[in-house]
């Protein structure tokens, strides 16, 4: 699993408009499953980065959740309105790991409850998925040419310019 600090030391300019843009929106991004007839589904969801991970939580037995549970793979979008992107936008695409373990689930519940007031403490967490990234990518407008930035673990971050 790659860690969220191995992203930010692999692929520093995507890790920073991803957590720039995810800041900007209040958390939300928009996520891509794949319903059962395998088509794509877009949902929003509010991932958090907690304790060296990327998380992708929220309420159970949603379509979303049961897209993930028969297939794990996934794109996370930085939620934008902005169609000239000046302030950039990332998208992080890789396969969701559930993870049992209650004492996690109960620390993320609360430092949820001391970030956001929202109270989760002593809920059970089903399904709790860590996201393992498979690869990166970014769109930022720079000096007039956008500039597409792409990633993939264990590699250096690639800066194509399309003028």
């Amino acid at each position: 699993m790659t860690m969220w600090n191995e992203f930010i030391a692999g692929s520093p300019r995507i890790a920073e408009i991803f957590t720039r843009r995810h800041a900007a929106a209040g958390n939300l991004c928009m996520l891509a499953t794949l319903r059962s007839d395998g088509f794509p589904r877009i949902s929003p969801v509010e991932p958090r980065i907690f304790e060296d991970r990327l998380w992708i939580v929220g309420m159970p037995n949603t379509t979303k959740f049961r897209d993930l549970a028969r297939d794990p793979r996934f794109c996370l979008h930085t939620a934008t309105v902005d169609t000239e992107v000046k302030e950039g936008d990332a998208k992080l695409w890789g396969r969701v790991r559930d993870v049992r373990d209650e004492a996690l689930h109960q620390r993320f519940a609360t430092a949820l409850f001391e970030e956001t007031g929202f109270d989760l403490r002593g809920q059970k967490f089903d399904p709790f998925y860590a996201a393992e990234l498979t690869g990166a990518s970014s769109v930022e407008i720079r000096e007039g040419g956008m500039e597409v930035t792409i990633w993939k673990p264990g590699e250096q971050e690639t800066v194509v310019r399309k003028e």
